[in-house]
């Protein structure tokens, strides 16, 4: 089953997030048994040479490669597309134009606007039909939630037809109400109960980003109801293994 089926499905899936461009990373990352995995070009210095080789190695692996941009911009979201991409990640979407724009960029015409070349993803000019088919069957769009106009506009932007569902964007979310990082703050609880109310009523699939890399942070969202879940990300599981081992070996020694 397709990733665009799971997500129509409501469907369980699990991925992270790339922000290391060494593509021992991505062998990694795709071998540990994630749905999908996202190379991330708006926090990160992944160039688009590197997010290339990176799509490939998730791809060879048999997991579905993502990317988040850094921007709503068609010609990276056509860029990253050619490099085959099976679908974008599309930050600070705060209004349904903006889904609207963004969807464009993905699609060919007549139902969208993006340019034709031909890459990676055409088989290098080989199987453009094929990839014209499968673009209009499979690719995926998943706005970001990361401010409070887009908490507020939830309902028309997950009624554009080509997103595929949303996704949290913690930090962000919480900037955009001038407490960023205070997850815990009523300005940001109330956020978090219309994005579930929203939710809730919508068919289309709910993600969030887990920054940490919390078991039981998973599984609590897991039970509400979220499907598209962001497990942490390279740097952060990195850094927390370091760190437990470290601390347990001092913690051992005092």
């Amino acid at each position: 089953m397709s990733l665009k089926e799971k997500l129509v499905k409501n469907d369980i899936t699990l991925g992270s997030w790339i922000t290391l461009a060494h593509p021992a990373i991505a062998e990694i990352m795709a071998k540990s048994g994630f749905d999908w995995l996202t190379v991330d070009l708006e926090h990160s210095v992944i160039t688009i040479r590197e997010a290339e080789e990176l799509i490939r190695i998730i791809e060879l692996c048999d997991v579905i490669p993502l990317v988040r941009l850094s921007a709503n911009d068609p010609v990276q979201i056509k860029r990253v597309m050619d490099a085959g991409a099976h679908g974008v990640i599309v930050p600070m979407v705060n209004s349904a134009a903006e889904a609207e724009k963004a969807v464009a960029a993905v699609r060919y015409p007549p139902h969208g606007r993006r340019g034709v070349g031909l890459a990676r993803a055409q088989g290098y000019g080989s199987d453009f039909d094929g990839y014209r088919d499968w673009v209009g069957k499979e690719t995926v769009v998943i706005v970001q939630v990361e401010h409070i106009d887009a908490v507020n506009n939830m309902e028309e932007i997950l009624s554009v037809e080509g997103v595929d569902g949303f996704i949290v964007g913690p930090y962000d979310l919480s900037g955009s109400m001038g407490i960023p990082g205070k997850f815990e703050h009523p300005l940001m609880e109330d956020a978090m109960e219309r994005i579930y109310t929203v939710k809730m009523a919508s068919e289309k699939a709910a993600g969030i980003h887990i920054i940490e890399p919390n078991i039981e942070e998973l599984k609590q969202r897991i039970n509400q109801g979220y499907s598209f879940l962001a497990y942490s990300l390279d740097i952060r599981m990195l850094d927390c293994a370091c760190r437990l081992g470290i601390d347990l070996i001092r913690g051992e020694q005092k």
